[in-house]
């Protein structure tokens, strides 16, 4: 028989269980009831936040900075589709397109383009009709069938201004204004369910908890759109338990404020995509322009994937430094839109196949911020600390966005040569380990008859450093040797013999360039010439264009050092002082200041102060301000074109500037070299004046001088400008009344003719040119006065 042992459980624990029940069921709600406390609490904390938040515009209307007008004239190289395109860019609409632009529309004929301005246009009402015949402007009429000699194009924009300090750059767009690719890809790999979710994926943020918890840590993420637009908004970018309750919290609140499209608005501005240059890159509307150079409108199949891929880690993904790294995951973008169904396998294998055609457009050349910069400064100097930003203006300027890119070319293509010169120059140090400085440049382009800045660049890269150089005071050195010459024939024009002189001066007035020690104030001044060499006796027109210090000198001091300070001063260049260093540019300018002081030599005499602020308008196109340049006729136009003709022998033969033409710029122009510590080159056509200075930060002494530092930037910039059509039709320069050109025999420098063809041209003031010839250089002798032979002047 089977043995039954029973074990009887003690009286006492039979209830034990259902009080662990009751005690744990009691803990639960008491959790539950302080989480639904905590989360009220923080509810209606965060809902003062939010509405505080959303009480004024998301996000600030940021003020646009646009370029100057392309001015079309007849017999300009241009197609209907380029003056279409440029519209077009402009925010203008084709006639019959729907909506129609404030700003304007454009109609298309058989050989014309007929451009009718909108109520928000810079130029309202004017209008007018170009007609194009075998790809060049023939003629162009206004609305009334008159002829116009030019039209000015709407103004296209550069950029908006950075918001505030964080130097964040945005343009804004509208849900209507992505395309459905960009809309459809973000969702793909963000949120594949945003359109049907109350702001928070349940399923998908459990089991990233739960993934979480099983690995200790809080690597995994499952934010919606909404709830990555809650942390922007509001939280720190830290991973804890607590963020991402707040997060799910002001989630609700945006959820409940906002339909989904406006919160998908909202993203797409606010996203971080990556920086450019010193900036931030927020929002899909300014990564299109800084990755694609476009409008975020135009973005294909394969570009909204790379852009819709840059959120998950925009530097780690950086397609300009990692390629490969965008590829792939553009890559996985398009498959994730394969599986939404949002576009066909096929669709998805076209779009992987294409390369990644990021253009890495410098900022400089698309964006010109040291240009912005200064505009900024401008802005505040005019109309005070306003905030341009949340008044959303339009701002209008003197740049060509055409020759703002072949400047930064210019700059970024040479300033490598010149880096290998240092390194030549350093050589011992280099092998010893010495640190040496690479310098900086600056470039200014502007109309000499307008001075309207075209083209600014303020260094060799804006992230790198934001000063602007073009704005930096150093010593001009021979760039300035012009103002003496001018301070000369000023004294000719004026009817005064200069001390020792026996005839007024002009281009073959004989200087003394020889070592000499000048007294001023009970001070010695002894100046050296360029490696040692002097040349003795020679004509103004050599000691110019060879840059002779020692001449140039004896010179000023026979014109007198306060008479050419002056002429500096009233020229724009404030820091010059009337002593012998004066004349070989000791005193300090800055490259803007230079080109605007050149003016007086390119524009007939008339100093025009520089400009970059044309016009300050409201969104809507009313006029706040509009900005005229300043003026001051300085030298008579025969003291400017004596001038200037003497400084075209800078770019011929045994002139500093010869290795122009060596390059390949063959256009008619003037200018001068510079070589203090720094290298300098300023020099102008009839229609385009540049000045380029490359020079250590530190003032050391560069070591090279300017043909062969600055020289190079600005022939190299100045062959690509008169490329363009609006600066294609350079002239020679024209003499004014009063002022005759004669050919000078180069043997002799006196008229020259048939037994001396090898002659060059030189510009004298009425009465002051050789009369003898280099056949007969004393004259004509008795026979041939009598039998009427040999006329003076031939």
């Amino acid at each position: 028989m089977a043995l039954k042992i029973k074990f009887v459980r003690p009286e006492g624990r039979r209830s034990v269980k259902p009080a662990l029940a009751l005690i744990a069921l009691a803990a639960v709600g008491l959790c539950v009831i302080a989480g639904g406390w905590v989360f009220v609490y923080y509810y209606f904390k965060y809902q003062r936040i939010v509405d505080a938040r959303f009480r004024h515009p998301v996000f600030v209307d940021t003020a646009q900075i646009y370029a100057a007008p392309r001015v079309v004239r007849p017999g300009q190289k241009l197609s209907i589709s380029l003056i279409a395109n440029e519209l077009s860019e402009a925010g203008y609409t084709a006639a019959g397109a729907t909506p129609v632009s404030q700003m304007g529309t454009y109609s298309l004929g058989r050989q014309s383009i007929t451009v009718l301005p909108g109520p928000q246009s810079y130029h309202a009402p004017d209008g007018a009709v170009i007609h194009v015949s075998d790809g060049m402007v023939d003629t162009i009429t206004d609305s009334q069938g008159q002829q116009l000699a030019s039209y000015a194009l709407e103004p296209l924009l550069i950029t908006g201004l950075s918001e505030s300090a964080d130097r964040i750059k945005r343009r804004l767009v509208t849900f209507n204004e992505m395309p459905p690719n960009l809309i459809n890809a973000v969702l793909a790999i963000e949120d594949r369910h945003y359109f049907e979710h109350g702001g928070v994926d349940y399923e998908r943020i459990l089991g990233a908890i739960w993934a979480d918890l099983s690995h200790r840590d809080l690597s995994e993420g499952a934010s919606t759109i909404t709830m990555q637009l809650a942390k922007m908004f509001f939280l720190t970018p830290a991973k804890t338990f607590k963020r991402k309750f707040l997060q799910v919290v002001i989630t609700f609140q945006l959820e409940h404020l906002f339909d989904k499209k406006q919160i998908f608005q909202m993203y797409a501005n606010e996203v971080p995509l990556g920086h450019w240059g010193s900036f931030d890159i927020d929002g899909f509307g300014e990564a299109a322009q800084a990755y694609y150079g476009k409008d975020v409108g135009q973005l294909n199949l394969d570009e909204s994937a790379l852009l819709a891929g840059l959120i998950q880690s925009p530097s780690y993904l950086n397609p300009f430094r990692h390629p490969h790294r965008a590829i792939v995951r553009r890559n996985m973008v398009l498959d994730a839109m394969v599986e939404t169904g949002a576009i066909t396998k096929e669709q998805a294998e076209t779009a992987k196949a294409q390369p990644l055609q990021v253009e890495r457009a410098s900022l400089d050349a698309s964006e010109a911020p040291y240009f912005v910069d200064l505009v900024r400064d401008e802005l505040t100097r005019k109309l005070g600390n306003r905030d341009y930003n949340r008044e959303g203006l339009r701002i209008y300027t003197s740049l060509d966005p055409n020759l703002q890119r072949i400047a930064t070319e210019a700059v970024d293509s040479t300033m490598p040569q010149i880096d290998k010169d240092v390194d030549r120059l350093h050589a011992r140090d280099r092998r010893r380990g010495i640190p040496y400085p690479y310098p900086q440049v600056a470039l200014v382009a502007l109309d000499p008859h307008t001075g309207q800045v075209l083209a600014l660049v303020g260094g060799r890269s804006y992230g790198a450093s934001q000063l602007d150089h073009a704005l930096a005071m150093r010593p001009t050195g021979s760039t300035f040797k012009p103002f003496v010459y001018a301070a000369a024939f000023r004294t000719a024009v004026e009817g005064t013999l200069l001390p020792g002189q026996t005839q007024l001066f002009s281009q073959l007035t004989i200087l003394n360039d020889e070592p000499t020690t000048f007294n001023f104030n009970g001070q010695e001044y002894t100046p050296r010439n360029f490696e040692n060499e002097y040349f003795g006796p020679v004509p103004a027109r050599e000691a110019l264009a060879r840059s002779l210090n020692n001449a140039t000198i004896s010179l000023a001091s026979m014109v007198g050092y306060d008479n050419v300070a002056a002429l500096a001063r009233d020229a724009g260049i404030t820091n010059a002082q009337g002593t012998p260093a004066v004349a070989i540019g000791a005193y300090d300018a800055s490259p803007l200041e230079m080109a605007g002081a050149y003016t007086i030599f390119a524009n007939n005499g008339i100093h025009i102060d520089p400009w970059v602020l044309a016009s300050v308008r409201t969104p809507t196109g009313n006029i706040i301000a509009d900005y005229t340049p300043t003026t001051n006729q300085v030298l008579d136009p025969r003291v400017a074109y004596l001038t200037t003709n003497m400084m075209e022998a800078v770019l011929e033969g045994h002139g500093t500037g010869a290795g122009a033409r060596d390059m390949g710029f063959t256009a008619p122009a003037a200018g001068k070299t510079g070589t203090e510590n720094d290298s300098w080159f300023a020099g102008f056509t009839s229609n385009l004046l540049c000045v380029v200075w490359v020079g250590n930060d530190d003032y050391t002494d560069l070591g090279i001088e300017g043909a062969r530092a600055a020289l190079p930037i600005w022939a190299k910039f100045m062959k690509s400008a008169v490329e363009l059509p609006q600066y294609s039709d350079t002239e020679e320069f024209i003499p004014p009344s009063g002022v005759e050109l004669v050919a000078l025999d180069k043997g002799t420098n006196l008229l020259a003719d048939e037994s001396c063809p090898d002659d060059y041209t030189a510009a004298f003031l009425d009465g002051t040119a050789p009369t003898n010839t280099c056949s007969h250089p004393h004259g004509r002798n008795i026979f041939q006065k009598i039998l009427g032979l040999g006329k003076p002047g031939n």
